[in-house]
């Protein structure tokens, strides 16, 4: 028995956003209904295509074999109902993994100049505290702080950014600021929690003074650029935030930490005409705007 195509469009659905409710919420289908759609797919291919886990569905390798043939047929489709005669032309939806401050600060900013062009494609734009894996389908394009050693994706640097330590005008009027690393000891920091760091590329304090350690922690770096614009204390903050708010000042200039960003996409995605379109139209941006990140 071949199995239907309603099933497995929910198939990708559920696969691309890691949960059966989450699937429901992007496609208006009630969950009862995307998990007996699954159900019937499974037993027509005779095949266990998601582990349940604590966050949700993740596709076990029979699953990973059937979403890249889902995909495939998703793309011959979108092919059809636009023409490669028409490049700008793009359906469907594409999933944006990048890291809080990016996303917020960078991203966000630019994006309706790209989904203006493109009426018909849909963007999730995933900008949280940790990231999507392209290698496991979970996102079309990500940003990531590191380059993944593993996996069957493509990666390539997308800039280098620089990071300082910045301090609020209000808070400058209240303490004087440090003019040595030493000197940084005696203020409250700023900074992320350590057991919920989701990369080593955000421990910060240690590479200006070793044993540096944040006495006000967030796992968000927007509430840690709030904490900082409130004047609760010094943090270090990418020049690509810290920068673009004139109440905050720059504090031990010469102390510059640096890290890269990485765009990752799955090989098999990687001449998807969406994939390519934004991956070549964020590179280009952040090559004009590279004074922001370095």
């Amino acid at each position: 028995m071949q199995p239907r195509w309603d099933d497995l469009q929910d198939f990708l659905a559920i696969a691309r956003a890691g949960q059966i409710a989450r699937a429901a919420a992007a496609t208006g289908v009630d969950p009862t209904t995307l998990a007996r759609h699954l159900r019937r797919l499974e037993a027509t291919l005779g095949q266990t295509l998601f582990e349940q886990t604590r966050e949700g569905q993740v596709p076990t390798a029979a699953g990973q074999a059937l979403l890249a043939t889902v995909e495939a047929m998703q793309q011959a489709a979108a092919r059809i109902a636009a023409p490669d005669d028409d490049p700008d032309h793009l359906t469907g939806v594409l999933r944006v993994s990048v890291s809080e401050g990016f996303g917020t600060w960078f991203v966000a900013h630019h994006l309706p100049a790209f989904t203006a062009s493109h009426p018909a494609l849909t963007v999730d734009l995933v900008a949280t505290s940790g990231f999507l894996n392209p290698s496991r389908r979970e996102a079309d394009v990500a940003v990531l702080l590191a380059r993944p050693q593993t996996g069957s994706v493509i990666s390539g640097k997308l800039t280098d950014y620089t990071l300082g330590l910045y301090a609020s005008q209000a808070y400058a009027a209240r303490h004087p600021l440090p003019t040595t690393a030493a000197e940084v000891r005696a203020h409250d920091l700023i900074g992320y929690v350590p057991d919920l760091l989701y990369a080593p590329e955000l421990r910060y304090l240690t590479e200006i003074k070793e044993g540096l350690e944040p006495r006000i922690r967030s796992s968000s770096i927007n509430a840690q650029y709030r904490l900082v614009a409130a004047g609760a204390g010094l943090g270090v903050l990418p020049r690509f935030i810290g920068d673009a708010d004139e109440t905050l000042r720059r504090v031990l200039p010469d102390h510059t930490i640096r890290r890269s960003f990485w765009l990752v996409t799955h090989q098999d995605m990687r001449e998807a005409k969406k994939v390519r379109t934004f991956r070549d139209w964020l590179t280009g941006l952040v090559k004009t705007h590279r004074a922001r990140f370095v």
